[in-house]
């Protein structure tokens, strides 16, 4: 069983239809996409996973007729949307830890009803965002769960945002293959590159961010 799911696990990452076109393939296609799909948005150590690019090749394989294109869609929703719920409970349960609720009462009462302001009115487009940033999409929902209490609330807005990030995704994938086999290929993999692309550029940023600011600081005589 575990064999069968990295063997299918690297087909998916390195693109070998030669595997992933074997009919007795398809339910651990099913299995390995659905599955990974969910780890990685319920779990933070489990942000390195190409999730973006699985996704897209989901769309192409439904394309392709070698999985089918309404059951996969519903399988990825399904596994973004509970992960994103279990990401939210692990949030609710560390707000109890008296380490983490002492960091959240150093922040100063504005401040923390400027977030939830921000969460409540902009929830949606934060998730939907997220969800094309590793780490940021499991990380995201973990500290809705620390500062939103109405759990419907936030239902809403993982449900809208996996739907809305599934039918993207997949849809660009379906799309790829109407186009000549060498410009697919390299749309394929520019599309794999770019989370990791933005998660780079993130944390570039907040390092100079942060070594801009300490330059600033007034140097003592």
């Amino acid at each position: 069983m575990f064999e069968s799911f990295m063997a299918i696990f690297s087909a998916l990452w390195h693109q070998n239809f030669s595997i992933l076109e074997n009919p007795e393939s398809i339910a651990m296609i099913y299995f390995c996409v659905t599955f990974v799909i969910f780890l990685e948005s319920a779990l933070l150590p489990a942000a390195p996973l190409p999730c973006d690019s699985i996704v897209i090749l989901a769309g192409t394989l439904g394309a392709m007729g070698i999985i089918d294109f309404k059951v996969i869609v519903l399988l990825l929703t399904l596994a973004a949307a509970i992960g994103s719920w279990v990401a939210y409970m692990q949030g609710r349960w560390l707000k109890h830890l008296p380490k983490v609720q002492s960091w959240v009462n150093l922040v100063p009462a504005h401040r923390m009803k400027t977030v939830d302001n921000l969460l409540f009115r902009h929830g949606l487009i934060a998730l939907f965002i997220a969800r094309f940033i590793p780490v940021v999409r499991s990380l995201l929902p973990l500290m809705m769960g620390i500062r939103i209490k109405n759990q419907v609330h936030f239902f809403r807005f993982a449900w809208l945002s996996a739907i809305a990030w599934v039918l993207l995704l997949t849809g660009i994938g379906y799309s790829l293959t109407f186009l000549p086999e060498k410009v697919a290929h390299i749309a394929t993999v520019g599309l794999m590159l770019a989370p990791f692309a933005t998660l780079g550029l993130g944390i570039m940023t907040l390092i100079i961010s942060r070594v801009i600011k300490k330059d600033k600081k007034p140097t003592s005589i």
